[in-house]
């Protein structure tokens, strides 16, 4: 008998939970994840859904690009090590109402646990991405990345300084994200507040970092934004490495030019306004 475990954009959130927390970004309940399903997904799963769902609960934000959406969200307080062996108490599927501005519980989240703290943030962000990429991205992703947040106490606090940080310590880099990388000073995470200011910068990146916080990431799907983040968070550790080794000093790197014979080997843009 076919449970919802077997849908298969169900497996693939659940699985890549795991994979973050094998990482190491994942201490406690830090981080979140959320996945904007399919028709397909929600037809799949409607069979499982709740006979009654919740209240209708609002969210202090509004997107009229997400009205009647359904999410898969990892939950409030939840640990990313128990998703995989607990799914049902440590994620769930909201759906969100005609005015875009408020999430009922239809599934999971079982003995009343909420969705993210930082579903608000996510939600935003989800608004912004899908009319970005028309309609393409449907996952946002929040971890603790531990090269990436240490960077955040040394280096100037731009998208400019982290993008060519970044796009000089490993060579795929201007690959993966050609368009940069958007930088957040520190805010109070879990508001209104932080949820606008990621979603200007998700209007022109697909990740975000956010000060002594973390990395935000976006994708079409759970591996191309997974492995977004992964190389983000391994260009950081080379970074880090680097400036450990040499004692602050950097005798040679990727040039500029360098950058830009990958961009055209790769068929790539690279963001001008961060070359010299």
């Amino acid at each position: 008998m076919s449970t919802i475990y077997d849908v298969a954009n169900v497996k693939g959130f659940i699985r890549m939970c795991n994979d973050g927390w094998l990482q190491g970004w994942h201490e406690r309940n830090g981080g979140n994840l959320t996945y904007r399903m399919t028709e397909e997904d929600v037809a799949a799963c409607r069979p499982f859904f709740d006979e009654t769902p919740c209240e209708w609960v609002n969210m202090g934000v509004q997107a009229d690009n997400l009205a009647g959406e359904y999410f898969i969200t990892t939950g409030s307080g939840k640990f990313f090590r128990n998703v995989e062996p607990d799914p049902i108490h440590s994620i769930g599927i909201v759906e969100i109402n005609d005015k875009g501005d408020s999430w009922r519980i239809v599934w999971g989240l079982a003995d009343g646990a909420k969705p993210t703290s930082e579903f608000p943030s996510h939600f935003m962000n989800h608004s912004v991405r899908k009319a970005a990429t028309n309609g393409a991205n449907r996952v946002i992703y929040h971890c603790h990345a531990t090269n990436v947040i240490a960077l955040t106490y040394i280096l100037p606090l731009t998208d400019r300084d982290f993008t060519r940080a970044l796009w000089q310590s490993a060579t795929e880099c201007p690959v993966v994200f050609p368009e940069g990388v958007g930088v957040c000073p520190w805010m109070v995470p879990g508001g209104a507040d932080i949820a606008m200011a990621t979603s200007e910068l998700m209007k022109k990146y697909q990740a975000a970092i956010w000060a002594q916080h973390g990395l935000f990431a976006s994708g079409p799907d759970f591996d191309i934004t997974f492995g977004l983040a992964h190389t983000i968070e391994k260009s950081a550790e080379i970074y880090v490495k680097v400036l450990s080794m040499g004692g602050g000093l950097i005798r040679q790197t990727i040039t500029d030019d360098d950058l830009r014979a990958i961009a055209h080997d790769f068929g790539v843009q690279l963001n001008e306004e961060f070359l010299d």
